[in-house]
């Protein structure tokens, strides 16, 4: 069975993409913490973070490591947080997070509610900023 983060991936389902290449998929978190909380995919399905490959799991880092400086380069914070809880979508997947404090990555704390036009906004800004930064 497809989950939601296949459908996504496979154009099925819209989403604010942010990063792509051949293995890994960034998007946009629909309910989102702060502005930029962005989600990091592999491009095929495995529930379990853990599951994937070392090779994989380190290419995952790296280019999550890239999405996040082109985050923190639109949306100036002390750090982007990263999380994996993986319990929600049983589908592996990074949270990247801009923080200026730990308690920004309560994943309890109120969702932002955003207009179509500032997702795409700031999926627009935060795509541009990875392509350039990109080595």
């Amino acid at each position: 069975m497809a989950t939601i983060f296949s459908k996504i991936i496979s154009g099925e389902i819209p989403s604010y993409k942010v990063a792509e290449d051949d293995r890994f998929y960034a998007f946009l978190d629909i309910n989102p913490l702060v502005k930029g909380h962005t989600l990091v995919v592999p491009k095929h399905e495995v529930d379990y973070i853990f599951d994937l490959s070392d090779e994989e799991l380190g290419t995952m880092q790296v280019f999550a490591k890239n999405v996040a400086a082109a985050i923190k380069e639109v949306f100036p914070c002390k750090k982007v947080g990263e999380a994996v809880l993986g319990l929600e979508v049983p589908y592996a997947h990074i949270h990247l997070i801009p923080i200026n404090k730990e308690s920004d990555m309560i994943f309890s704390n109120p969702k932002l509610k955003l207009s179509d036009e500032e997702f795409k906004q700031i999926a627009g800004m935060i795509n541009e900023a990875w392509r350039s930064n990109k080595k």
